[in-house]
């Protein structure tokens, strides 16, 4: 049999190996009355574990291997950390208990692990699927357990993403306008731009232009000005107004521009131009000051939606996507598209973070209710899951399923996949 102790785990945890007239390797009843906890750090394998040895029952712990040869080879015996090892599992019972610990009970698996269990857990680890290892088998999972699983995925997924929120929070001294205005900012660059959207953000504090929100023309100015848009020379009479404008502001609050150069335009369809997004960017800043605000307030999902649909840029920007090159007329509003990937991936992760941060459930909740709205993402992932018979409707189903195929699918966790067990386990 090929397999590796975390199979032996997994078998252990649950306890699904034979367990009738159990016996340790020299002879003695025994009987599991808990397997213990498992532990992932330093140390002996379970914890807290309970058996009866005879007429004893001990309390300790449990340390597992495929090879009861395993013990010295792991220098097992020279740790005092495993003196109060109560029971050793192994797979193949290869060396005398006397050469391990002289007190030491072993008990063996080879002949009670079931045929049927090995096969499906050889099939998903060795395999040679295409797409996932239970590609074969998933469909026969019950939508009840996927659910289950998706949802605990998803929240794994918000709290890694949570953890960048919470340091740029830490850094902003608490401030969750500024540092939601960041990371909307870095979402609006997509992630080609995602980078100089970020650093004009931090360039340019939400607090300034909170003074200029009555002017459309100013809030324009700065951020077209920090962007480092409005260093060169123009001929049109918009681009020349914003750059007076940004000038004197400039001189006014100090600003330093970013460098033009770091804003990437190559292989990008002209809809999505860093010039076009800013001017969405600026669009929504005049239509919303204090937006993080707002959202903390609204507690019904279309309100939280409204409050980016409908944004105007500037009628310039309808017959241009670059200062001074002009263009075919086409409406630059900001498409479905572009509105539901800033619900998704800065409003709803704000609200995890939110909701976490200040350990109110409400906010994670509602997260989790804006993901059910928004409908369901496009991609190859998606796509494959499709394939394996997994339809998906909403935003909250294929964020699940892209944290479940990158972080368990690709490196074959199944044992610790809630999908991956439940096909196991169908024995």
């Amino acid at each position: 049999m090929l397999f590796t102790e975390d199979f032996l785990y997994y078998v252990w945890k649950f306890r699904l190996f034979d367990r009738t007239a159990l016996k340790t390797t020299a002879g003695e009843d025994i009987e599991i009355l808990n397997p213990g906890l498992q532990n992932t750090n330093a140390g002996p394998d379970f914890s807290n574990a309970r058996v009866k040895i005879g007429n004893t029952i001990w309390a300790g712990n449990v340390e597992i291997h495929v090879a009861a040869s395993d013990w010295r080879k792991h220098g097992h015996h020279h740790d005092k950390a495993y003196d109060n090892v109560v029971l050793h599992v192994v797979y193949k019972n290869d060396i005398p208990e006397t050469l391990l610990r002289r007190d030491l009970p072993t008990l063996e698996l080879a002949e009670r692990i079931p045929a049927e269990l090995y096969s499906r857990y050889h099939q998903m680890i060795y395999g040679n699927q295409r797409l996932i290892p239970c590609e074969a088998t998933i469909a026969s999972v019950d939508s009840l357990t996927m659910r289950n699983w998706l949802t605990r995925v998803l929240v794994e997924r918000l709290e890694k993403k949570s953890a960048l929120i919470l340091e740029s929070l830490a850094h902003n001294k608490g401030d969750w306008e500024e540092t939601f205005y960041q990371h909307l900012a870095a979402n609006f660059g997509f992630k080609v731009n995602a980078l100089p959207f970020e650093m004009l953000a931090k360039s340019l504090p939400q607090s300034v232009l909170a003074k200029h929100k009555n002017s459309p023309l100013q809030i324009e100015a700065l951020i077209f000005g920090q962007a480092g848009f409005l260093e060169e020379d123009f001929t049109e009479e918009y681009p020349n107004k914003l750059k007076t404008e940004y000038q004197f502001l400039r001189k006014k609050y100090n600003l330093n521009p970013v460098e033009k150069h770091l804003w990437k335009f190559a292989r990008m369809r002209p809809l999505n131009f860093p010039t076009i997004r800013l001017a969405q960017f600026a669009a929504l800043i005049v239509k919303s000051n204090h937006l993080f605000s707002k959202i903390i307030e609204i507690k019904e999902i279309p309100q939280l939606i409204d409050l980016f649909a409908g944004i105007e840029v500037n009628p310039y920007w309808d017959t241009h996507y670059r200062f001074g090159t002009e263009s075919k007329s086409v409406s630059k509003q900001m498409g479905e598209s572009s509105v539901n990937n800033i619900l998704l991936n800065t409003l709803a992760l704000t609200l995890f973070s939110y909701g976490k941060y200040h350990q109110q459930q409400r906010y994670i909740s509602r997260c989790l209710q804006l993901l059910e709205e928004l409908p369901a993402e496009q991609n190859n992932i998606i796509d494959d899951f499709d394939v394996l018979g997994l339809k998906t409707k909403t935003a909250f189903e294929t964020q699940a399923l892209l944290e479940l195929r990158n972080n368990y699918c690709n490196f074959k966790k199944c044992l610790q996949c809630g999908v991956g067990n439940k096909i196991l386990r169908l024995v």
